[in-house]
């Protein structure tokens, strides 16, 4: 009888979960703390950059986290199975990302610990204050307004391109929203490297500890970690390179090793 009880609790469990789908949806397991989020590959999915994010990130016991951009909340979730943060916010500026977001919230019961607001990265700060938060992450839009846009209204070019907020905006925002100390971490590009060290110097954001991804190790990096300390003193460290596929469709074991992946 107790094995029929837990069967059918299970069944329920299920069921309520795929109410939380709508249209084209579905649930990926995120392989971690056995958690899940709701994606829609019509809209925008996440990828490796949101993953690496959370875990090159990090965040004290008890700290308060603020993801800008979140998207599908693919970093707060993320960040919660792996740290003692107290609290997550994912700012997301489209409306329908940001309620499948919330969904995933609900999806994982961790209703007590994220919280998703739909919402401008350019007026972050009104939202919420300033000083604020110990944490903020960022994975925004990597390429500038003209960069190869074609539907300027689609979903993915929003979260592609700088359309709706620049990288400046970003940074600005978040030397404002964390407290004196308090960590930035960004995933973006190597190419706008240059424009990255500039603004957080500019915003008092001293740059600390930074990453190249490459995708194979005789290829070009594509990605870009990095970790800057509001107020901090000047003083940069260059982690080794991480490697992500050791050939085609297999991860290195690092990658598998660190990211359960």
């Amino acid at each position: 009888m107790a094995n029929e009880d837990f069967d059918q609790k299970i069944k329920q469990e299920v069921s309520e979960d795929l109410k939380l789908l709508k249209g084209n949806e579905r649930i990926d397991d995120l392989q971690r703390n056995h958690y899940r989020i709701i994606q829609d590959p019509g809209r925008f999915c996440f990828g490796m950059d949101g993953v690496l994010l959370s875990g090159f990130a990090k965040a004290k016991e008890g700290a308060r986290v603020l993801d800008l951009g979140t998207g599908t909340g693919i970093i707060p979730i993320l960040m919660e199975a792996k740290t003692g943060a107290a609290h997550f916010t994912g700012l997301e500026i489209q409306p329908e990302s940001a309620d499948m977001a919330a969904r995933s919230v609900r999806l994982n019961r961790q209703e007590k610990k994220i919280e998703i607001i739909t919402g401008d990265i350019k007026e972050a700060v009104s939202l919420f204050g300033a000083a604020s938060f110990d944490v903020v992450t960022s994975n925004p839009p990597y390429m500038t307004e003209h960069h190869g846009i074609t539907n300027p209204e689609e979903p993915k070019a929003i979260a592609r391109h700088e359309l709706l907020c620049t990288l400046e905006d970003v940074i600005s925002q978040s030397s404002r929203l964390l407290k004196p100390g308090g960590n930035f971490y960004l995933v973006h590009r190597p190419f706008r490297l240059v424009d990255i060290l500039v603004l957080l110097r500019q915003y008092r954001l001293e740059p600390k500890r930074m990453q190249l991804v490459y995708p194979f190790a005789d290829k070009e990096p594509n990605m870009v970690l990095m970790e800057a300390n509001r107020g901090g003193k000047a003083r940069l460290k260059v982690e080794k390179p991480l490697i992500i596929f050791k050939e085609p469709g297999v991860y290195t074991d690092e990658i598998t090793e660190i990211y359960g992946y």
